[in-house]
């Protein structure tokens, strides 16, 4: 969803990833009302929000070559458990 407004104040931007609220559907997936919701209340507040929304300055975005990709602002990122690899070698054995 991309919001412009004409009056605004500040250069900032304000990136939301709701890439993954939505419910699976057979043909074609749905928004519900709560993930409407969510988003919205969101972005009336304007917070950063772990992993889901970023409040990127202006300096931020010159930084990035003006790069709007969504990924590049807000981090989803879920690191996953170390392997023990002395574990797996006994496994394995």
């Amino acid at each position: 969803v991309l919001v412009f407004k004409k009056n605004r104040s500040t250069k900032d931007i304000f990136f939301i990833d709701a890439s993954n609220d939505f419910d699976k559907g057979k043909n074609q997936n749905t928004l519900t009302d709560a993930h409407v919701d969510k988003i919205i209340e969101t972005y009336a507040k304007r917070e950063n929000v772990d992993k889901y929304a970023h409040v990127a300055t202006f300096d931020e975005i010159v930084e990035n070559d003006f790069n709007l990709n969504i990924p590049r602002y807000v981090d989803t990122f879920e690191e996953e458990e170390p392997i023990d690899l002395a574990q797996v070698e006994a496994e394995l054995k």
